[in-house]
């Protein structure tokens, strides 16, 4: 049995790993779903001052509040600075990341890093102007408009998406990660979902300074094809995954 913490992306709450954490304990794993600081039911007057060292700083208090054994962490998405920045701190705690359709950013990079100059204007640009200046919107999770990160979602996962999520603190996004040197070297698995395996490691190889952080030493990998969202829209073939990573 693994105890395992699943951590959701930007937008959603603990709810979305609603369907895998079934699965995961009808398999006798032990399972908490977390909601990041600012998100969800969490989201209201304090969410101005979630940013990346307040989610990071909550969830290595509830892994430490969850008792002594090391913890499976799952990150999805956004998730990834918090996961990366607790597992750095607490490293003893953590007996694997697995980071799902995501990856470790370098060191001194921010999420809105990512981002090519032209989505980042835009995302800058919604802010402004739809999130009073310190969220980033829920996003209107259009199929048409996005058909490869929303593969594989039913009308009732999109309606879901759009009701229940919750607008995300910019600063969750501006806010660059300090890591270790050398960081910890706690087990990595990355699930690839909407970028094919041999793409990930080939851009890693070639020195991409996001992509670089995802091959080595320490790395394993498994490759869940569907859209960014597997937890909605493959959800026991995601469970199956992380069972069998946490052997």
């Amino acid at each position: 049995m693994a105890r395992f913490v699943l951590v959701p992306g930007y937008w959603l709450g603990a709810w979305a790993w609603d369907d895998v954490a079934a699965v995961l304990r009808e398999a006798g794993h032990d399972v908490r779903a977390v909601t990041p600081a600012g998100q969800g039911e969490r989201a209201g007057k304090s969410a101005p001052g979630a940013d990346a060292a307040a989610q990071i700083d909550d969830l290595v208090q509830i892994i430490e509040d969850g008792g002594p054994e090391r913890v499976v962490l799952v990150a999805h998405s956004g998730a990834n600075m918090a996961a990366t920045g607790a597992a750095d701190r607490i490293p003893g705690r953590i007996a694997r990341i697995v980071y799902v359709d995501t990856g470790p950013m370098p060191s001194g990079m921010a999420g809105i890093d990512f981002h090519d100059p032209e989505s980042r204007a835009e995302l800058e640009r919604q802010v402004a102007e739809q999130g009073e200046g310190w969220t980033i919107p829920v996003p209107p999770f259009d199929p048409q408009a996005d058909p490869g990160d929303l593969a594989g979602l039913t009308a009732g996962h999109l309606a879901a998406m759009r009701e229940r999520g919750t607008p995300q603190p910019f600063a969750t996004a501006t806010q660059a990660l300090t890591r270790p040197e050398p960081p910890p070297a706690t087990p990595r698995t990355l699930i690839a979902n909407t970028i094919p395996l041999a793409a990930v490691k080939e851009m890693g190889e070639q020195g991409h300074p996001v992509f670089s952080m995802m091959v080595g030493p320490g790395w394993t990998y498994r490759e869940l094809p569907t859209g960014h969202w597997p937890m909605f829209s493959r959800p026991r073939d995601l469970a199956a995954l992380l069972d069998e990573v946490s052997a």
